[in-house]
């Protein structure tokens, strides 16, 4: 989807306005952080002044976001499909805002691996949540069990595993962008 310019500016004006109002802040107390007067922001909200460059980015730092944010468009990718890995049955979806992270649901029917050499470590950090069954994480020399509906957290520096318990469990996980790689450099074992 592209925009001409007119509807940037609306889109653009709408924004600093609506993260205003959503963060509580009056037109003085924005004025003052983003270093404009208020009649200056006002002006600038509601059309009857030229967005300036420099402008956005003074505003786009006092209400706390970017400048990528306040002026980005892209509509068409709100839906996304998932890449399915049947040999470990996993879906994985690939977040766009922040491509080193993945969500993964995951189904897991064996129980953790009895030997902690099957464990693995590597750079990052995990957090799933169990979707249905009972799942366990082996963590260190800790055990931990997780429940439908409890979520789980934890650095992945420490050596790790998850297995199902009782029967199978569905999870739902995410992995920042070095956890994934550790993931990607070799599934030899039992999924975690």
């Amino acid at each position: 989807m592209t925009q001409d310019d007119g509807d940037l500016d609306s889109l653009v004006r709408k924004r600093v306005r609506a993260l205003r109002v959503a963060q509580g802040l009056s037109l003085d107390e924005l004025a003052t952080r983003a270093r404009l007067s208020p009649s200056t922001l006002s002006r600038i909200e509601n059309g009857q002044r030229r967005l300036a460059l420099d402008q956005l980015v003074t505003l786009a730092r006092a209400l706390d976001t970017t400048l990528d944010q306040l002026v980005e468009t892209a509509t068409d990718d709100v839906i996304s499909n998932p890449t399915i890995d049947a040999a470990h049955q996993q879906m994985r979806w690939a977040v766009r805002a922040d491509p080193g992270m993945s969500v993964v649901r995951q189904r897991l029917t064996d129980p953790p691996p009895d030997s902690p050499s099957r464990m693995r470590a590597h750079p990052g950090r995990e957090w799933f949540v169990v979707l249905s069954g009972t799942a366990v994480l082996l963590l260190g020399n800790r055990r931990f069990r997780v429940e439908t509906n409890q979520a789980a957290e934890f650095p992945t520096m420490l050596p790790h595993a998850i297995g199902a318990e009782g029967g199978p469990c569905e999870l739902l996980g995410i992995f920042d962008r070095d956890a994934r790689r550790g993931h990607q450099r070799g599934d030899d074992g039992p999924s975690d």
